[in-house]
């Protein structure tokens, strides 16, 4: 399988080995962190999700982040999740949106104040 490691602006492309779905081999690398994205990516993708949501009293959306990456196969539902928030101003950046964003034990943050 070939990937192309956006770790950094270099851009590497990994030619990447999966036996019984574990990676085996990594090659093409310039640094070891393309070892680690590989590794990742190829067994189970992490994805940033950014979206923003309605408040109550604000003209202005609020755009919200998770906290930090989740598996790649839960976005939908977590943009589900994000489709029932309902939120009234105001709101503090940096403020939990939802605790624990489909048991990923990672929360959604407004990323603004509204």
């Amino acid at each position: 399988m070939e990937i192309t490691c956006i770790n950094c602006p270099v851009g590497c492309r990994l030619d990447v080995t999966l036996e019984d779905g574990k990676v085996v081999s990594v090659t093409g690398n310039t640094c070891p962190r393309g070892v680690v994205y590989a590794k990742q990516e190829c067994v189970d993708p992490l994805r940033m999700v950014t979206a923003v949501v309605p408040v109550a009293g604000s003209n202005m959306p609020l755009s919200v982040k998770t906290k930090s990456p989740i598996p790649k196969k839960l976005i939908n539902a977590c943009m589900e999740e994000l489709a029932n928030v309902q939120l009234t101003a105001p709101v503090a950046a940096g403020s939990i949106v939802i605790a624990d964003v489909c048991g990923t034990g990672v929360d959604v943050i407004a990323t603004k104040s509204v």
